[in-house]
């Protein structure tokens, strides 16, 4: 059998570990990032030119199953997934860790997008902590506010024009996160919601601090695709479609 990962997150790691002791696996990555962590098994880095082009590559490569383990956040990768998937007649599914649910003591804003995202800044804050990822900077880049943003590699323009770049890779301590929030006088923090644990301590921080905490829902799974919320789920549907 051969498993092909659409990848890039911890959890599509984790399932290329468990699953290429037992079958043909490769996983894909973007190629978004410059050093990216590699998993077990085959890799390739690079677009497949569309769902057309996903399509056809499965089939070239005899893939039986295909596993969505992109982040929450690439909603298109997951759009042509659906569609390559059904046009190549094999299994799909998404793999998409739990998101973030607010507790006692948070005061979030949950918004739609970036640009809401943006919009919601006024009257929250003014030294902005944007742990959106590089990607969407365009968004912000005519608020008036100061932004501190973190991402794995460097942000190209446009971007906001008060920014200072902190280049860093989760996972990340609640100790670490108080100090970051405490060192440049963060007042509001904007994040989105990716559910992962590594990058959950913000959130802590963020409330006890009684900070407001802007976050960006994630877009739905495409339509008719089953998923699963853990690796081992994911596991064992691979075994159970065998």
């Amino acid at each position: 059998m051969h498993v092909l990962i659409l990848g890039g997150t911890a959890e599509a790691r984790a399932l290329a570990g468990l699953l290429a002791p037992q079958v043909r696996v490769t996983s894909s990555l973007a190629g978004r990032v410059a050093n990216p962590r590699l998993p077990e098994g085959e890799v390739r880095i690079g677009g497949f030119g569309g769902p057309d082009g996903l399509a056809r590559w499965i089939g070239e490569h005899g893939v039986d199953r295909v596993i969505d383990a992109t982040h929450p956040f690439a909603e298109r990768i997951s759009f042509n997934a659906a569609r390559a998937a059904a046009a190549a007649h094999v299994p799909l599914l998404a793999l998409r860790r739990p998101g973030w649910v607010p507790v006692e003591g948070d005061d979030w804003h949950e918004v739609g997008s970036l640009e809401e995202a943006a919009a919601a800044l006024d009257g929250l804050g003014q030294r902005v902590f944007l742990t959106t990822g590089r990607m969407g900077l365009a968004a912000f880049a005519d608020r008036p506010q100061w932004f501190l943003v973190r991402s794995v590699d460097a942000p190209e323009p446009p971007m906001p024009a008060r920014t200072e770049v902190l280049l860093d890779r989760g996972p990340f301590t609640l100790d670490g996160e108080r100090e970051l929030l405490r060192a440049h006088g963060i007042d509001v923090l904007v994040t989105k919601d990716s559910g992962a644990a590594a990058t959950a301590p913000k959130l802590a921080a963020a409330r006890e601090a009684g900070m407001p905490v802007v976050v960006v829902r994630r877009p739905p799974v495409p339509a008719g695709v089953e998923t699963a919320a853990s690796v081992a789920e994911a596991a064992a549907w691979v075994t159970r479609t065998n």
